[in-house]
């Protein structure tokens, strides 16, 4: 094979720095966690170093497969019923609870631990080659000399809230520092190609990659993080931030086909990915038309069982005994699929259910010259609209998507982390590294990725191809549709009484990013839906 790497992302500015890492000398590694702290910078709405994330980093020759888990704890002066006189509903797809004053979903109290950092760090201090402040810089350059708002971006700006979420524009506008730097005077978000400065995450960065994480976990700047978010009633204290660890756990090992499928443990997405695989492993999909009525029946209601598991079964284990080996069985997937086959319809329960909402999440994929690979997701849940003065990141809004019903595999607890659909993923064929890819997305994460995977295998498309085709999803007892799925293909799965919901977008339902590796060389595929770029590095061409 070709000596080639490949960066794949939403954000061209970040492939390019994780292009720019590769070329000095970097690995994987180093090119995945410069690719993500220029995202921090140049989509600060999506992520950012007071997010949280997943990521799996593969290494053959030195036979290392492991996840990097910087989950967002809750705050350990939360308690399980502290929200629970508050419910007024949950989104339609699963993605949070609807509380009395939003108090969840924006403002001081929803803030988890940020984990972001820490869990970069861990990363590049474990497997990076070269030096924390190399691989930094690209992402202090960016915050420094600037970027301009993009498309994609300023799509995900003036989306119009729903069912009671606090909308785009107004965590936009919540404080004076996230004002100045994304709205124009008016209030309005700043127009597509309007140039965007950040001096005062630049000076966070450069003390970052002077002095690594932590000052900002123990330091000066955990110090005026913690008094700043106090003043305005957040549960977070310093003892939060001086406590989090990252978790480095071994991958989740699944197989659908001739593929092993590789991917992260809960709360991640990871279990609710392999239990629709399994189901999905005993239709002859290859054969079906590809997103006809009988496809997408049987490939959703796969995906409403595991929506159904999911919000019963699974939350952190460190607080939630997580049945696994059920949900993952062969056994118990052999009989959904023969209940699918025979018509049954699986119900997806919601308290006061609304409309879906948009999600705050990024995603990477890198593959080096050597064979390493990293896949990478992190995210915001949903920013707290919050900005430390002078700092020039926002806070994650984590909190928002714990149950505030005690008891439940998703209820708050303190330090517990809560589940996330983020999944991302590696497969092997005849044990050699074949797909790499992940996407942003909400609980519309698996979804996406699973059909990427479908498309791939069942359907032999290659990546692009792959992550652009048309998507649907069921986490909820409709089947949301992007608006390139025809409507002869709706009306026929209504007129079999399912209800269909049509996004007005065309490409939406995660946004997948990913790597294939075949005998030609690497095979990208940025997701249309954003902004995306999957940029090729030829070593023996020498740029």
């Amino acid at each position: 094979m070709k000596k080639e790497a490949m960066v794949v992302c939403p954000q061209p500015e970040a492939a390019e720095s994780g292009i720019e890492i590769l070329r000095a000398g970097g690995n994987a590694v180093d090119a995945a966690v410069a690719t993500a702290l220029a995202q921090t910078v140049v989509d600060p709405l999506m992520c950012g170093i007071a997010g949280f994330g997943t990521a799996a980093v593969y290494l053959p020759g030195t036979n290392v497969h492991e996840y990097f888990d910087f989950h967002s704890p809750a705050p350990l002066a939360a308690r399980e019923d502290m929200w629970e006189h508050l419910l007024e509903g949950e989104t339609k797809d699963g993605f949070g609870f609807i509380l009395k004053g939003r108090v969840n979903d924006i403002g001081a109290q929803s803030i988890g631990t940020p984990a972001t950092l820490k869990g970069l760090e861990a990363m590049h201090q474990a497997h990076g080659r070269l030096p924390w402040q190399q691989v930094v810089e690209p992402a202090i350059r960016w915050a420094t000399d600037g970027y301009f708002v993009r498309p994609g971006m300023h799509a995900f700006w003036i989306d119009e809230p729903t069912m009671g979420r606090v909308g785009n524009l107004e965590r936009l506008q919540y404080c004076e520092d996230s004002r100045q730097l994304y709205c124009r005077p008016d209030g309005r978000p700043k127009p597509i190609g309007a140039p965007l400065r950040n001096e005062g995450m630049a000076a966070v960065l450069r003390q970052i990659a002077e002095e690594g994480a932590q000052p900002f976990y123990e330091g000066d700047l955990a110090k005026k993080m913690v008094a700043h978010l106090q003043s305005l009633g957040a549960l977070l204290t310093l003892d939060d931030l001086a406590r989090y660890r990252v978790q480095r756990n071994p991958p989740l090992v699944g197989r659908y086909r001739d593929r092993t499928v590789t991917t992260n443990q809960p709360p991640g997405g990871g279990a609710m990915l392999l239990e629709m695989l399994n189901i999905l492993e005993h239709f002859d999909l290859a054969h079906l038309e590809h997103n006809s009525p009988a496809y997408l029946q049987r490939v959703c209601e796969a995906m409403k069982k595991a929506t159904i598991d999911k919000d019963r079964c699974i939350g952190d284990p460190k607080f939630f005994d997580v049945p696994l080996d059920q949900l993952l069985s062969k056994d118990m997937a052999r009989e959904v699929a023969e209940q699918i086959r025979t018509g049954h319809r699986f119900n997806v329960e919601r308290v006061n259910p609304g409309a879906p909402v948009p999600r705050d999440t990024t995603h990477l994929s890198v593959v080096d010259a050597d064979g390493n690979a990293v896949s990478l997701t992190h995210s915001l849940a949903m920013p707290s609209g919050i900005i430390t003065p002078g700092m020039g990141f926002l806070y994650n809004g984590c909190m928002g998507v714990f149950d505030p019903r005690p008891g439940r595999a998703g209820s708050i607890r303190p330090g517990k982390s809560r589940f996330t659909s983020s999944c991302p993923t590696m497969t092997f064929r005849d044990g050699e590294l074949d797909m790499v890819l992940g996407a942003p997305g909400g609980t519309q994460i698996a979804m996406g990725v699973l059909q990427v995977l479908l498309n791939v295998i069942d359907h032999g498309m290659e990546m692009q191809a792959a992550v652009s085709a048309p998507r649907f999803s069921s986490t909820n007892n409709s089947i949301d549709v992007c608006n390139r799925i025809p409507r002869s293909t709706t009306r026929a799965l209504e007129a079999q009484g399912y209800a269909i919901g049509r996004n007005p977008y065309n490409y939406t339902i995660g946004w997948v990013h990913g790597v294939q590796v075949q005998a030609d060389g690497l095979h990208g595929g940025a997701d249309p839906g954003r902004d995306g770029v999957a940029y090729r590095l030829r070593m023996d061409a020498g740029h």
